[in-house]
């Protein structure tokens, strides 16, 4: 069965950190860009990061460059994403996804997970 997992999300103080895991099961992630992208309440899902297969390049949104960083450790079929500084605009379910082709678009992607929530709060 195929299958993304996100996990490492919680309650966290303005200015501190998370780090997200998105696991892979029932495929390799090898083969596939990862993208990073998150919903607030009310608003449309937006597009954080995304890193692709081959190469390694990286993307991230405006909002986010400078804080979070995202890698993947394909020995492990999982990518991160570091997340530092945080705001309390950060607070939204996160969630990963695949694709073929790196992009910030939503409409880019296929298989997502069922996201974690992160709020960051004082």
């Amino acid at each position: 069965q195929v299958q993304l997992v996100e996990s490492g999300g919680g309650l966290v103080q303005p200015g501190g950190s998370l780090r997200l895991s998105c696991a892979a099961s029932g495929f390799t992630l090898d083969y596939y860009a990862i993208g990073w992208f998150r919903q607030a309440p009310g608003k449309e899902r937006e597009g954080v990061s995304c890193i692709s297969s081959s190469d390694g390049n990286t993307y991230y949104a405006d909002s986010v460059k400078g804080r979070f960083t995202i890698s993947r450790d394909n020995a492990k079929n999982t990518v991160y994403l570091q997340m530092n500084s945080l705001k309390p605009e950060d607070t939204a379910v996160y969630y990963c996804a695949t694709a073929i082709i790196p992009s910030l678009l939503v409409s880019g992607y296929d298989y997502w997970g069922q996201g974690t929530q992160v709020t960051v709060s004082s």
